[in-house]
């Protein structure tokens, strides 16, 4: 085992660690190329497989388990160390990769905003997508995902904002229908689906006082996301089920009227999560420090 560095054990970690070969090259910033030539190379010098591999995942052998095992706990206090030292600097720097939805990314930007007021040395790449993808295989620091669908395994805080979907239609749809007084009324209606990124279509997902139910909704129109049915609902199309955030101004102004809203109780919002088995770099500690204080003022 001659001539294996610390780099090379690292690497090792990260590879078990993520599944893959191009989570591990994005962690730790480095070509997957050049990642799988030097675990090769580490193979070859020990003169044992420590992965194997497959078109589609990357496990540990026995030996690759064994050589883990004992040099873990040594890898965990290097890093510790490094990041005590590293909690030491006046100013954390570096960047933070958060991925998130665009409606997260939108409630999230004033608060990564200040963030960067506060800290002129980081930097945040905020990226959004519809997907929930598995942030430690896709190489990011954390993520931003509603409460109730981010992972167990996950340090997860909450921002402490509260959510909700409602039943909206226009005043002039109204007037040609008779207006909802429960959810069996919306069997007779026009109702506006949407598709999730995913492809599937959003649930009508209603509770009263304990009681939840889904409403089978029909509809001859099925938009692609949910600001289309805001946009259909508008224009009087029908009735649409969507966030509470995309049509406030909407029902404010008298655009659109909201229904059963005693069957769309808010739910838990967004939530910052991270792995739980990393320690957190300096400016990620920094970042989710801000956020419970962001949290806490704004509570």
């Amino acid at each position: 085992m001659s001539g294996m560095t610390l780099s090379d054990l690292r690497a090792i970690a990260v590879v078990a660690d993520t599944g893959s070969f191009r989570g591990a090259a994005k962690e730790l910033e480095t070509a997957v190329s050049s990642l799988s030539h030097q675990v090769a190379n580490v193979e070859k010098r020990v003169g044992i497989r420590l992965f194997n591999r497959t078109t589609r995942s990357v496990s540990l052998t026995e030996a690759g388990e064994a050589l883990l095992q004992r040099v873990r706990p040594a890898l965990n206090e290097i890093d510790e160390a490094l990041q005590a030292v590293d909690h030491l600097r006046a100013t954390p720097t570096g960047i933070i990769r958060l991925n998130t939805s665009e409606g997260g990314a939108e409630r999230i930007l004033p608060l990564v905003l200040d963030f960067l007021g506060t800290y002129p040395d980081m930097k945040v790449d905020l990226v959004t997508e519809g997907r929930l993808v598995d942030i430690v295989a896709e190489g990011f620091d954390a993520g931003l995902r509603l409460q109730d669908v981010v992972p167990k395994d996950m340090v997860c805080i909450p921002l402490g904002q509260t959510e909700s979907f409602v039943l909206v239609a226009s005043p002039a749809y109204l007037a040609r229908r008779p207006t909802p007084s429960s959810p069996g009324d919306l069997l007779v209606h026009e109702c506006i689906r949407a598709r999730l990124p995913s492809g599937s279509l959003v649930d009508w997902e209603l509770e009263r006082n304990g009681e939840a139910i889904s409403v089978n909704v029909k509809g001859r129109l099925i938009a692609g996301s949910t600001e289309l049915s805001v946009i259909a609902a508008r224009q009087h199309a029908g009735v649409a089920y969507v966030s509470l955030r995309s049509v406030q101004n909407d029902i404010d102004d008298g655009r659109l009227v909201q229904l059963l809203p005693e069957w769309t109780p808010p739910y838990p919002g967004i939530a910052l999560f991270y792995p739980s088995r990393r320690l957190p770099s300096a400016g990620l500690r920094a970042f989710i420090d801000h956020v419970q204080a962001w949290r806490k003022a704004n509570r």
